[in-house]
């Protein structure tokens, strides 16, 4: 991921479409890595963590993606604000090769490498960390090793009675994620995973992308043309800001506070209802809230189905897949689902970006789409769907992961009610 974040920044090439080449290629690694380290938080988090408060340790790793994004929103006000004031150029109306500016082609570079730092900090500390207890014990059966690792973990003495040990080694499941055991006992888990992480991905992350078109709709950034692309660029990293402020971050700590009260089935089903609730809030009379005068109602609604993406579905599928699978298929199965989010992610973008033009004047270069207040409707059904695919996950509040994953039972034997 460093090395990567460091490449991006440099991408060369002598044409645009060689920049956009390279920077896709050093992209495609550093998300490599990237998915690596989603389901490995997840599950080092999960297997040492304990039932009572496993879910508001897992929320506790997933809140940094909020202070994540409200860094980088800083990072580029920072950097954009100062090349703005060093290196004035007129509004894109004026003159639009100048606008742009030789110097904007330094920030976005500057900004895209200001992503190692984290991964530097925590670059040391994640290579001196051990492999969960449960995987050594379970999944390389050394006992010993697991003992002595969590007793460095938790700086105290451990101490296992070996018979003890041995009679939770031989109880690890061994069967494979293709294997017939594993559908009949995991399947529609598996199913509600990817689904719901899915269709979150594909509302949440076109919401991302049409921020810059709310907030010219609102009044809170001027029409692109009477602006340079660094001044732009300051404005929307502002409005964003303010929305991972006041919506995402809290939405974010509101799950880690409630998670092990409310459950996680309660949160994400709730979280797709009020986001489908307050998307069609925005769709249906969207006409009357771009209008001059109504915006604060506009921004309120929106910024709610942020705080409800977080204080639900955008935290819980992060957290639920990495405590209902089995040790030997725990990061396995976070990762497929975190795939299947990042492909609903990829849909997102780019569908939302065709539709949402406007059905008579689209975009140049754009082919008409269903317009803005069509697409809304559309990713209000998205939600919907979401939470009728929440359905399909187990509550795993409360309840250890032996006894979620059932790994300590066979096909033939009667699992404890509730499992």
């Amino acid at each position: 991921m460093v090395l990567c974040s460091i490449a991006s920044g440099l991408s060369f090439g002598h044409e645009a479409k060689g920049v956009i080449g390279t920077l896709c290629f050093f992209r495609f690694w550093l998300g490599f890595g990237v998915g690596g380290d989603y389901p490995l938080s997840a599950t080092i988090m999960s297997e040492y963590a304990n039932k009572k408060t496993r879910g508001t340790f897992i929320a506790a790793v997933f809140v940094m993606q909020g202070f994540g994004i409200l860094f980088g929103t800083i990072v580029t006000i920072v950097v954009s604000s100062a090349f703005r004031n060093a290196f004035p150029t007129p509004p894109f109306y004026v003159d639009a090769a100048t606008s742009i500016g030789p110097e904007a082609d330094y920030v976005w570079r500057i900004i895209v490498m200001f992503g190692t730092i984290p991964a530097v900090l925590t670059y040391y500390w994640r290579m001196k960390m051990p492999e969960t207890a449960r995987y050594t014990a379970l999944i390389t059966r050394n006992t010993k090793q697991a003992t002595a690792d969590m007793s460095r973990v938790l700086n105290k003495d451990i101490t296992e009675e070996e018979e003890k040990a041995q009679l939770q080694v031989a109880s690890g499941d061994t069967w494979g994620l293709f294997s017939r055991q594993f559908m009949s006992r995991h399947g529609l888990h598996l199913l509600a995973t990817t689904s719901t992480w899915f269709l979150l991905d594909v509302a949440f992350y076109s919401q991302n992308l049409f921020q810059k078109d709310i907030f010219t709709k609102v009044g809170w950034i001027p029409p692109a043309r009477t602006m340079s692309t660094l001044e732009e660029l300051y404005r929307i990293a502002r409005a964003q800001a303010l929305i991972a402020l006041c919506g995402a971050v809290p939405g974010y700590w509101f799950t880690v506070a409630f998670i092990d009260i409310i459950g996680r089935f309660w949160i994400q089903l709730m979280g797709f209802a009020m986001m489908t609730i307050f998307m069609l809030a925005i769709a249906v009379p969207y006409d009357y809230l771009v209008k001059p005068g109504h915006h604060t109602g506009f921004v309120v609604l929106y910024g709610l189905t942020f705080f409800y993406a977080n204080f639900g579905p955008n935290s819980t599928t992060f957290i639920v897949p990495a405590e209902i699978f089995p040790a030997r298929l725990r990061s396995t199965c976070h990762g497929v689902s975190a795939a299947a989010g990042k492909a609903g992610a990829i849909i997102g973008a780019f569908g939302f970006l065709y539709a949402s033009q406007d059905q008579k004047k689209p975009d140049k270069g754009y082919s008409p789409g269903i317009g803005m207040r069509n697409a809304l409707f559309v990713l209000a059904g998205t939600n919907f769907l979401g939470l009728l695919f929440s359905l399909l996950v187990p509550e795993s509040k409360g309840r250890s992961l032996e006894e979620i994953s059932k790994e300590n039972y066979d096909d033939d034997t009667v699992a404890p009610a509730g499992v």
